[in-house]
């Protein structure tokens, strides 16, 4: 898997040496409390080491899930995703599969624009791949996300239970 550049940030695939920061990530409630429809903490390093896994079993030229570094130092601060978002049940078949965006990010590494800054390199690096149109879904309450995806220009649709079996507000954004 490719890696991405921004300025002060460099997306790199997983690797087994970063499952105590993954376990400490995604141990914390306040991490993971709008991440899908039953939002669940890891409880340990084996759990962290099977997640990197299959972080890193996504071999595709476009989508992935990279751990997000500073630049400057490497040090790690949070997790980005790019890949086909499940429907909810009961939703019809068929149609092209939508591709999302996430992120989350170590509470130190809140309120210094790295969601936003990891998200558009992203975004930038997916559109000259071909990619046309991405979304984002946030839980209703996640006003942080929200405001991630007004930063990177994403086109607010509305709620939506079209995703994670879960309300959601939808987010799109297409290439220019």
């Amino acid at each position: 898997m490719r890696t991405i550049a921004s300025d002060r940030l460099l997306l790199r695939p997983w690797r087994d040496e970063d499952a105590d920061f993954l376990l400490d990530l995604e141990s914390r409630w306040e991490v993971v409390r709008f991440l899908g429809a039953q939002p669940t903490m890891m409880n340990n390093r084996a759990d962290a080491l099977a997640s990197i896994a299959r972080r890193r079993a996504i071999d595709d030229p476009v989508h992935g899930i990279w751990a997000i570094t500073t630049a400057a130092d490497g040090r790690l601060v949070g997790n980005l995703l790019l890949k086909p978002i499940p429907l909810s049940a009961g939703e019809p078949a068929g149609a092209p599969t939508d591709v999302e965006i996430g992120w989350h990010l170590h509470p130190d590494a809140w309120g210094h624009g790295y969601a936003t800054e990891a998200a558009a390199a992203t975004l930038d690096d997916a559109f000259s791949r071909g990619l046309t149109k991405v979304i984002a879904v946030t839980d209703p309450d996640n006003r942080a996300s929200q405001a991630v995806c007004r930063r990177l220009g994403m086109t607010h649709v509305g709620p939506t239970m079209r995703f994670y079996d879960t309300p959601n507000e939808l987010f799109e954004k297409s290439a220019s």
